[in-house]
């Protein structure tokens, strides 16, 4: 038996055998993994891409490039092409100019364009102003030593459309109260109002647009028509028509209006020109009752209504103020021929001259926009 007093002693744990010992074996290695340590390297756009794949990208690269500088070429040439052609046609603003066909840079080496579209905004042709000129020419020829020194250039063929604007020609020839507008294929229709001896008139013409030759627009004015408020109606020329005469409406009240009648009676050109007997008249002057009944009669208006007013302005000038009639407008009048109203109402042109080759007219219109014009040229040359 173990004494009470007996204490147990371990041996230390290092002495004593483990009972699970075993023979000691190495640790297994960590799976090998292919991660780097440290920075990562980025790895390039096209890494990966076949060959192929980035000789097309290079080659767009180029390509994109190339185009841009041949963009600028065409940019540049027509910058000068618009500066030179200032100079020479002596225009007030530099004209648009366009080269067409790609690309560009071959043609200029090889001194020949496709086609060139020249627009140009407000030439002067005559008494009135071209909205725009606007001409393509074909197959362009250049002259120069190399595509840096062009010195002019050949056109054999150009084709192109010139505008006359209405706007234009309510503006200068109308100077806002007269408005051209389109009526038909070659007619255009004139309305507004003309101040002549301090009265603005009613104005009424009609305008025929024609080609004159192959490098004029023809323009003949017909119906050309004054009114004098509702009182009378002038109409330019020799003709028994024509001159100033008394509307409808004021010829009827002169037939009712006793003084008036009278006083239109009281002169013998008149009576003449109304074809009413002498014994007729006398009678009329007597009597009311006479002068109603020649009045009265339907061709009296008739009658009066033909009577040219300037005539009787000559002679009788005291019959017109009767008449509420204006001597002074009725002189000017009589300087208004009809020359002179159709020279200010003319739209016609004449195509300039080139120094070289053959520019002509291919057709005249009326649109609704103006009157519009196709041209044509050949054999023309720009520069020396």
């Amino acid at each position: 038996m173990r004494s009470p007093h007996h204490i147990p002693t371990h041996p230390h744990p290092y002495d004593v055998p483990y009972e699970y010992d075993v023979p000691y074996e190495e640790a297994p290695a960590p799976p090998t993994t292919h991660r780097r340590t440290g920075r990562r390297r980025r790895r390039g756009r096209f890494t990966g891409l076949p060959f192929a794949l980035k000789t097309v990208a290079s080659l767009l690269v180029l390509a994109a490039f190339l185009t841009l500088a041949d963009r600028w070429a065409v940019l540049y040439a027509e910058h000068r092409a618009a500066d030179t052609l200032k100079d020479r046609l002596r225009l007030t603003a530099a004209p648009e100019v366009e080269i067409d066909g790609f690309p560009f840079l071959p043609q200029l080496v090889g001194k020949r364009l496709d086609s060139v579209k020249v627009t140009v905004p407000d030439v002067a042709a005559d008494r009135v102003t071209l909205a725009a000129v606007s001409a393509t020419a074909h197959d362009i020829r250049l002259d120069g030593d190399g595509p840096t020194s062009v010195r002019g250039a050949r056109v054999p063929r150009l084709d192109g459309d010139v505008l006359l604007s209405f706007a234009d020609m309510n503006r200068e020839l109308g100077a806002s109260q007269v408005t051209f507008t389109g009526a038909s294929r070659d007619r255009v229709a004139v309305r507004g109002t003309l101040p002549v001896a301090g009265h603005d008139l009613r104005l009424r013409a009609d305008v025929r647009v024609a080609r004159e030759g192959e490098r004029g627009v023809d323009t003949r004015i017909g119906g050309m028509r004054l009114d004098i408020g509702e009182l009378a109606t002038y109409r330019p020329g020799t003709r028994a028509s024509e001159g100033l005469h008394l509307t409808r409406a004021s010829a009827a009240a002169l037939a009712r209006e006793t003084r008036k009648a009278r006083a239109v009676l009281a002169v013998p050109s008149v009576v003449r020109a109304l074809g009413v007997p002498d014994a007729t008249v006398r009678e009329a002057q007597r009597s009311d009752t006479a002068l109603s009944r020649l009045t009265g009669r339907p061709e009296f208006v008739r009658q009066a209504m033909r009577l040219n007013l300037l005539d009787l302005a000559l002679a009788h000038p005291e019959l017109l103020d009767r008449l509420g009639l204006d001597p002074a407008l009725l002189d000017a009048l009589s300087h208004l021929t009809r020359p002179v109203l159709a020279d200010r109402l003319s739209l016609g042109f004449r195509l300039p001259e080139p120094p070289s080759g053959d520019l002509r007219l291919r057709d005249v219109r009326v649109a609704k926009d103006g009157i519009r014009v196709r041209i044509e040229g050949s054999g023309l040359a720009i520069g020396p």
